[in-house]
């Protein structure tokens, strides 16, 4: 019985996460989405924070690859960078490279 429903959950969450990813416009923007707070809706900060959008995505991956092993300095953003994969990295990178800057 906890099988079935572990597996009904799991068929479920599938899904879900595919009828997302098919209606989205890019596959990193729900992953993007947790940086808005600082950086602005679609990496358009209203300032104190910089603006990724429209930034080089190798720069923006060597950012968070840097943040991410501690070579460069952050209050916060080394815990962020920690927090996702080499590929949902490369997401956010690409989602925010693909944004107009203003």
């Amino acid at each position: 019985m906890i099988r079935a429903f572990v597996y009904s959950a799991g068929l479920a969450c599938a899904l879900l996460a595919s009828a997302l990813q098919a209606t989205d416009e890019h596959p990193g923007r729900y992953l993007a989405a947790n940086c808005t707070g600082c950086h602005g809706t679609q990496g358009r900060s209203e300032g104190g924070m910089p603006s990724l959008a429209g930034l080089d995505r190798s720069y923006l991956l060597n950012a968070m690859n840097e943040f991410r092993d501690g070579s460069r300095a952050a209050t916060i953003m080394h815990q962020h960078a920690k927090g996702y994969t080499p590929a949902q990295t490369e997401l956010i990178a690409e989602y925010f490279a693909s944004q107009r800057a203003r």
